[in-house]
């Protein structure tokens, strides 16, 4: 079955250059101008994947993923003009998977292979220990269906696909540090140019994620000059 990508952004002639490309790399695409149609169209009908611009009238993508983050773990990639670091570390905050910029000379060619990155990582048949459900103390994680529960309960914003395999390997073996390196390899495998902030911001959004239900959460603890581990104390 083919998959589906949803293009949402208010740019015509880009909707229509990433959508060509992506069709004859074989997959389904659905397309929309603006953030206010794109939510009612992904809410009918779930994509596999969202490339989103940050910049459109009526609703811009950050709210746009602020609305999809309460609702589902879609993979997000977000589009932008700028070379701000502002707007990658704001959408990373605000849960995007990735961050594709359109200014220095764009390339659909890098898109879509982050696109396939996305994509193998959402596949259940592509995640470590799939069909082995990994529970240490409050925490309940079933690869299989990337859900993850904390003392009995659902986590009201659901983790992202990336946020999920943070939290898998820290929970594998609780107690050992992970160098921010190591996160970065199973979180962005064939991506060699993410730096240790991104890996930082997901974890500060992780962390909020399970602060919803459980203020007093501590789980992933930081060691500084070190990276993080799965506290079990």
């Amino acid at each position: 079955m083919k998959q589906t990508i949803a293009l949402i952004d208010d740019d015509r002639n880009i909707l229509t250059s990433i959508s060509i490309a992506l069709e004859k790399e074989g997959y389904k695409v659905q397309t929309y101008l603006d953030g206010e149609s794109a939510l009612i169209g992904l809410t009918r009908t779930p994509p596999d994947l969202a490339v989103v611009d940050i910049k459109m009238p009526k609703m811009d993508g950050e709210e746009l993923l602020k609305k999809l983050r309460k609702k589902t773990s879609l993979p997000v990639i977000f589009l932008t003009s700028k070379d701000d670091e502002v707007d990658e570390l704001l959408g990373l905050k605000l849960g995007a998977d990735d961050f594709v910029k359109k200014s220095g000379g764009f390339s659909i060619k890098v898109l879509i292979e982050r696109i396939r990155v996305q994509l193998r990582k959402k596949n259940p048949n592509n995640l470590e220990d799939n069909k082995n459900i990994i529970s240490h103390g409050k925490l309940k994680l079933d690869p299989s269906q990337l859900e993850c529960e904390w003392d009995g309960k659902h986590l009201p914003d659901k983790l992202t696909t990336t946020e999920f395999l943070i939290v898998q390997e820290l929970a594998k073996r609780p107690g050992i540090i992970k160098e921010r390196s190591q996160l970065m390899d199973i979180a962005y495998r064939e991506d060699t140019d993410i730096e240790d902030r991104t890996i930082d911001s997901h974890v500060k959004r992780i962390r909020k994620k399970f602060k919803k239900i459980d203020e007093g959460f501590s789980a992933i603890e930081t060691r500084y000059g070190s990276g993080y581990r799965w506290n079990v104390s």
